[in-house]
């Protein structure tokens, strides 16, 4: 983990050492994110990637406000999953016209919000398309709506299916001439296509072929759509590095088949803008959680450092958000990272039940109470995605550094 510096021995979040930014945040647990990282991440995708694809920001990954804010400087657009994120959105200043709205469960409240916000609809079903027509006559605004799709395909390689086969998400790839044809007769304004079959795929081979697959289907649907097509998002599915035996993705060909795809859609979609849309890929490796060394225990020859913080506020990291056999996180004592690991260490935190394992019999430096442990590759689906009131333990704060 190099994203960030070290300075005598201490993590450097933000150009700042870890244990003064913990004194800064006034309490441990933490998330902090870092500018520089989220900014070079960004810049590493804009010079790798052709100029005319889209980049949009898929804010489920990482809903906090700050960070949103900052981020939306920086792509060209922000996926939203519910009119919480949407409001976020539009309060951090993202223009209305940049921000999509997908989910299978969009309540009508949810629907109305979103024509009278004036952003554009991703279409997960047909009652969706009677609730957007009825929001669009009562308000007398325009509801701008896409064709979330659910593929015949799916993501090869990935962590998360989000497409192919029986799924919550989106239209079936055979419904949706029907579907089309229903949403010309309610008078939405159609602007396009969505599609997502997968996350967290480390397989570029796999990427590629997908957003092959996802562009063919776009044209071939594009003879039952009611108006010309504006816009087609091919979702994402970039993987980041988590656990030992990962590869870091290659940019280079996903960046050729993107554009192969531009080529061929001046010719099949012309007036197509062509959409990725990333949120673990932006975020993931810019974020760490921080948490203190509240105890040191030896239980029949094996260590354990307790911490006071663990599953409730990271429960990605402790395996039980869609790990099917657990790994450890990399995970070091940021206060020490001059010091060999030499303690095989299981670190745990407070809750009262076995999942809360934070590292697995890992070799660390050895740590005290009082250690700042930290856990990296925390930037997405950390805080916004664990049950914070589990067992009432404290909350952690979220910083941006």
């Amino acid at each position: 983990m190099t994203q960030f510096a070290v300075s005598h021995g201490e993590l450097m979040p933000g150009g700042e050492r870890l244990s003064t930014l913990a004194a800064r945040v006034g309490q441990t647990p933490f998330y902090a994110y870092g500018r520089s990282q989220l900014r070079q991440r960004v810049t590493e995708l804009r010079q790798a990637l052709p100029a005319k694809i889209r980049l949009h920001y898929a804010m489920k990954a990482n809903p906090m406000p700050a960070l949103v804010g900052f981020m939306a400087g920086l792509v060209d657009g922000v996926d939203v999953a519910s009119a919480g994120e949407l409001k976020i959105a539009l309060d951090a200043g993202v223009s209305p016209k940049d921000i999509s709205f997908a989910g299978p469960g969009k309540r009508d409240a949810e629907l109305r919000q979103a024509v009278a916000a004036g952003v554009l609809v991703n279409i997960e079903s047909f009652r969706e398309v009677d609730v957007l027509a009825h929001a669009s006559q009562a308000l007398g605004l325009p509801a701008r709506a896409a064709v979330r799709i659910n593929p015949d395909f799916e993501l090869k390689s990935s962590g998360m299916k989000m497409g192919g086969g029986a799924k919550p998400f989106g239209v079936d790839v055979e419904q949706v001439p029907a579907l089309l044809a229903n949403m010309g007769r309610a008078g939405l304004h159609f602007e396009g296509f969505h599609l997502y079959p997968g996350s967290q795929s480390l397989s570029t081979e796999a990427i590629c072929e997908a957003l092959q697959h996802s562009f063919d289907l776009a044209v071939r649907l594009s003879q039952h759509a009611p108006d010309k097509v504006r816009v087609l998002n091919l979702g994402g599915g970039l993987g980041v590095p988590y656990f030992p035996g990962d590869q870091r993705l290659e940019l280079k060909p996903i960046a050729d088949q993107l554009e192969r795809l531009l080529q061929l859609a001046k010719a099949q979609l012309p007036q197509t803008a062509l959409v990725l849309e990333l949120g673990r890929y932006l975020v993931a490796e810019a974020g760490i959680y921080v948490t203190r060394v509240v105890d040191r225990k030896l239980s029949r020859d094996q260590l354990y450092l307790v911490t006071d913080g663990g599953l409730h506020h990271h429960l990605a990291a402790t395996g039980n958000f869609g790990q099917v056999l657990r790994k450890n996180y990399p995970v070091a004592i940021g206060n020490k990272m001059d010091v060999p690991a030499s303690q095989l260490t299981t670190v745990v935190g407070p809750s009262c039940t076995p999942l809360d394992v934070l590292a697995d019999r890992l070799l660390l430096p050895e740590a005290q109470v009082g250690d700042l442990v930290v856990v990296f590759q925390s930037g997405a689906y950390g805080a916004s995605a664990s049950p914070h009131q589990f067992l009432a333990h404290p909350a952690c704060v979220e910083v941006l550094v």
